[in-house]
């Protein structure tokens, strides 16, 4: 429900009202009882996203997740057996040099 801003022509007091969309407007001041109150055009407020559901990948299918952990550790995996390759290069390098 938004909330609205008023203003009362008579005696110029400005207020807001938490009303729901298809409440009529109100007319009477609750300061000094006149029926002059105008609603105001305000900018209004942003849009608040909580919760989840408001990222693409909040709905990623099961069948997508599941190949992204099979993708996940078969590169995990080639990472170390990468690793265990710079290793040996790095010891055979080192080797050379000694000699």
């Amino acid at each position: 429900m938004p909330t609205y801003d008023y203003e009362c022509n008579a005696c110029n007091h400005t207020f807001e009202l938490f009303q729901s969309i298809t409440a009529g407007h109100i007319r009477k001041c609750p300061e000094c009882g006149e029926l002059k109150v105008k609603r105001l055009i305000g900018t209004g407020s942003t849009i608040i996203f909580k919760g989840s559901g408001f990222y693409q990948t909040d709905y990623r299918s099961e069948e997508y997740k599941s190949r992204q952990k099979a993708e996940k550790s078969s590169s995990s995996s080639s990472d170390t057996k990468d690793k265990k390759k710079d290793k040996k290069e790095k010891k055979a390098i080192k080797k050379d040099v000694k000699d």
